[in-house]
């Protein structure tokens, strides 16, 4: 893959009210104009977006003794209060995150601060803790799960602590194949350090141009080559932490019994815990030949068959997906195709990735036995064409759904797993629990599903849902949000594949892990943080005891 330099400008993560970059936002194609209509009937008319300028925020909680000790901690410039870099920071890229920022008035962080070393950042920590100031860790700002909301918790003030001045990579073994990297390194700047070296990572979330190496960690990412290179946290070989109370260094050899292993406590943590600052990865030599091929199934069943058979044989695709009739039917997965009709039925991507002398061998042994399966479940090639049309859009989605959001329609995802058996009970259940969401406050809704990542023993769903909202739409998604959530844990689905659990997702996280897991990571955060400072209500929830929170998604201002 050729790395694009697109990695965010350092004191604008992302355009404050959309995803990514102004430049790459497009207004809704006029086919998407004339399809809507068919699906969902008349739409709203959306509320304008209000300036950056005209937003209002709650005046700063922090004192000129806590700014003053933020900036020797960090430097001077390193501390910034102004309602840009406040508003810019203020929560991740979620339809609703995106639906609040349309509103005047906003809640945000008391200021940014920008640590530039490990040692910084536990020195914020320490001063954090003793002044009650709670912390939200902040990378690339694409939290879709409310991970980055600006949450106090009991505390009198929150910082955004900024970790894109910890960038670069920072060793490198190509001998044992493995790199170190700075926890703010975006995914672009990593993929560009690595291949000054002939290695890449190959870990390619939607959120790519964005995110970086700590939210990936944090976050228990799952990048889009996952068929062919694992989830994110199955590369992680080795974590460098700051907490509250102390540091981690983890991560000695490629296999070890000395106990539990302490690295995993910290992917998925989302900041509750403390600072990943640095991450060690298994890496490989950068793919030297690459061959797609569309695939077309006479059902999603059928298809589903086919990817079970794939992942069970193992040596399949670098990447491989799958998307259901009505995602199919309007391509909403490809950017700039929805409303072409593939074909009737269910479609997939393959993508096959080789380096070295024998890429070319390999490959096509790999194909030749991935196409057997396929052609057996009742797939038929569909050529090149579509599989390389979406590598080439294959982080453009969230723009689309901004330019739909502009259109008055309502657009959001959400993802959970299953086990190959219970598959088609949980996607019914989350397709059941969304139309009859809709449908009691009198909106049409159309659903869309994939596969995107698969196992020898089972699979994600991705769905997208557009509505026809006509009240208030943050208001009347909640309430189906979370019978969607119900549904996914009555139906034996995770709450999170990839996603994670932020604040959206922690009220049901306990019946998924249950009383005794909940008591574990509530053990783990006290010994860590016991001051509570840390991403307060995310993933675990409100700690037992602590003050109710003094914050709102949408907040007043204090004047």
């Amino acid at each position: 893959m050729s790395v694009e330099s697109v990695g965010p400008h350092e004191d604008q993560p992302m355009r404050w009210n959309g995803w990514g970059d102004p430049e790459r936002a497009k207004p809704l194609p006029r086919a998407v104009h004339a399809l809507l209509p068919l699906l969902l009937g008349r739409v709203r008319k959306p509320e304008a977006s209000v300036e950056l300028e005209s937003v209002n925020l709650a005046p700063i909680a922090l004192s000129a003794e806590d700014l003053g000790a933020l900036r020797e901690a960090v430097g001077e410039a390193s501390v910034d209060t102004s309602q840009a870099a406040r508003i810019y920071h203020a929560g991740g890229r979620s339809t609703p995150d995106l639906l609040r920022r349309r509103a005047q008035n906003q809640a945000a962080p008391d200021a940014v601060v920008r640590p530039g070393s490990h040692d910084e950042v536990r020195a914020c920590l320490a001063l954090a803790a003793a002044h009650g100031i709670a912390v939200i860790p902040f990378g690339g700002g694409s939290s879709v799960v409310g991970a980055l909301d600006p949450e106090r918790g009991a505390h009198r003030a929150v910082i955004a602590l900024d970790l894109r001045r910890l960038t670069g990579l920072l060793r490198f073994d190509p001998l044992s194949g493995e790199a170190v990297l700075a926890a703010g390194t975006t995914g672009p700047d990593a993929e560009a350090a690595l291949a000054a070296h002939g290695f890449e990572l190959g870990h390619y979330p939607q959120s790519f141009r964005y995110a970086t190496i700590g939210g990936f960690a944090a976050a228990r990412s799952s990048g889009q080559n996952s068929a062919g290179y694992g989830r994110f946290d199955t590369m992680v070989t080795g974590i460098r932490v700051a907490t509250p109370t102390g540091d981690l260094e983890l991560g000695r050899s490629p296999g070890s019994a000395a106990g539990p292993d302490l690295i995993r406590v910290f992917l998925g943590s989302e900041g509750i815990f403390g600072v990943i600052t640095e991450v060690t990865l298994r890496v490989h030599p950068v793919p030297t030949e690459r061959v797609f091929e569309a695939w077309t199934f006479p059902s999603f069943a059928a298809g589903s068959e086919g990817l079970r058979q794939v992942a069970q044989a193992g040596s399949g695709p670098t990447v491989i997906r799958l998307s259901d009739e009505a995602e199919t039917a309007v391509s909403l997965a490809q950017l700039g195709k929805i409303g072409k009709i593939l074909a009737k039925g269910a479609s997939a991507v393959t993508v096959y990735e080789g380096a070295g002398a024998n890429a070319s061998t390999e490959i096509a042994e790999r194909r030749a036995r991935t196409s057997a399966l396929l052609r057996a479940a009742g797939g038929v090639s569909a050529g090149e064409g579509d599989a390389a049309d979406w590598m080439q859009s294959r982080f453009d989605g969230p723009y689309l759904r901004d330019a739909l959001l502009d259109a008055g329609v309502f657009c959001e995802t959400l993802e959970t797993a299953s086990t190959w058996a219970n598959l088609p009970k949980l996607r019914d259940a989350v397709e059941a629990a969304l139309k009859d969401g809709f449908a009691r406050i009198g909106s049409k809704s159309y659903i869309m599903c994939h596969i995107s990542h698969i196992y020898p023993t089972g699979a994600s769903l991705y769905f997208t849902v557009l509505a026809s909202v006509r009240e208030d739409p943050l208001a009347a998604w909640a309430p189906i949000k979370a019978g969607v959530n119900d549904a996914i844990l009555e139906a034996s689905g995770t709450i999170s594949h990839h996603h994670a659990v932020g604040r959206d997702h922690a009220p049901w996280l306990r019946e998924e892990v249950g009383e005794t897991g909940i008591r574990i990571l509530r053990a783990i955060k006290r010994e860590l943080d016991p001051a509570a400072i840390m991403n307060p209500g995310a993933v675990i929830g409100a700690d037992a005891g602590a003050a109710p929170s003094t914050t709102s998604r949408t907040e007043e201002p204090l004047q």
